[in-house]
């Protein structure tokens, strides 16, 4: 049940278009079992982040199958992210040495820049802290070349961006050395972001979808800031969906996740559970009518949609590098 799509990246690089998304994936006997059973199933683009507290545990697992000869570190695409407390020319390195070290690994395959604004460091805090917004501008083109450096060391194939605009990404394209080859951001059916994908495809930017299903455990993580709870969108039952995915005899979820990769988009739906893991990747055995598109198209509600806004930070909205919409 492996991908069987795949999109194209700079020097032979292949990313399946369904992987394995660890956001909020924290419980080491939990993500354990997961990956597991996604390695078994057939995943083989696994996405984590120096944030996420979990590259360890990944780590771990993916050397347990290369120990017993089950994979080979080619059948994998990896991606980590440079934390917000990273972004500062003088902590690139250091990040992506820590990363692998997590990781257990001698290179990733795409290291990305997790956000357009950074926060102070803080020795030994692997997450940041609310109240540690930096207040000053953020040099994307400086931060960018110390990117690159990684790329020749040979410690990442590929380098790109995650929540990042059109203004931005094009300040680093009139720059680069070596172009971003990724941006990932939040995007679904109700947030379609089709400027923004547009500009990338147009660049020859590969898009990668998070929370492509919603983020339904996006309150639990903004309560460890003392943040009140949201109205999140609930796509999981969304009639118009649902009559589609009737259609077809897939899930709410399938039909959300064809939809992405009909629109050249990879996704990295997050699930720990064995049944949903065989769900998300079982989307290879159909496709979506203009009908149907169109039908998804208009569920477009645009920004209102976002689940993930960053805004735990206090001050962010007015930071001059705040890439949402305000």
């Amino acid at each position: 049940m492996a991908a069987k799509i795949f999109m194209d990246m700079p020097g032979g690089l292949k990313m399946p278009a369904i992987g394995l998304g660890t956001w909020q994936a924290t419980d080491e006997a939990e993500l354990e079992s997961a990956l597991d059973a996604a390695l078994e199933i057939g995943y083989r683009h696994i996405d984590t982040a120096f944030v996420y507290q979990n590259e360890a545990v990944i780590g771990r697992v993916l050397q347990k199958w290369f120990k017993f000869g089950k994979l080979n570190r080619e059948d994998l695409f990896i991606t980590t992210k440079l934390p917000m407390p990273g972004i500062h020319q003088d902590r690139v390195e250091m990040f992506m040495k820590k990363s692998l070290e997590n990781l257990q690994l001698d290179y990733v395959d795409l290291y990305l820049i997790h956000f357009a604004v950074g926060t102070k460091y803080v020795e030994n805090q692997a997450r940041p802290s609310p109240d540690s917004l930096q207040t000053v501008p953020t040099d994307h083109v400086a931060i960018w070349k110390k990117m690159e450096e990684q790329v020749d060391a040979g410690r990442t194939k590929t380098i790109g961006l995650s929540n990042f605009n059109v203004k931005q990404i094009d300040r680093i394209l009139k720059s680069a050395r070596i172009k971003p080859a990724c941006l990932q951001v939040e995007l679904h059916v109700y947030l379609q972001q089709r400027e923004l994908v547009n500009f990338c495809h147009q660049n020859g930017i590969v898009v990668v979808a998070y929370s492509p299903l919603g983020s339904p455990g996006y309150n639990k993580f903004i309560a460890q800031f003392g943040k009140e709870a949201r109205k999140l969108p609930d796509m999981l039952h969304d009639e118009t969906i649902k009559k589609i995915a009737t259609k077809h005899k897939k899930s709410n979820a399938q039909v959300m996740l064809r939809y992405l990769l009909q629109r050249s988009i990879v996704a990295i739906p997050k699930s720990v559970t064995p049944a949903r893991l065989k769900e998300n990747i079982d989307v290879f055995d159909f496709s979506l009518d203009a009908e149907d598109m169109k039908a998804l198209d208009n569920l477009e509600v645009g920004e209102q949609a976002r689940v993930c806004d960053f805004k735990v930070f206090p001050g962010l909205l007015d930071h001059p590098e705040f890439p949402f919409s305000k």
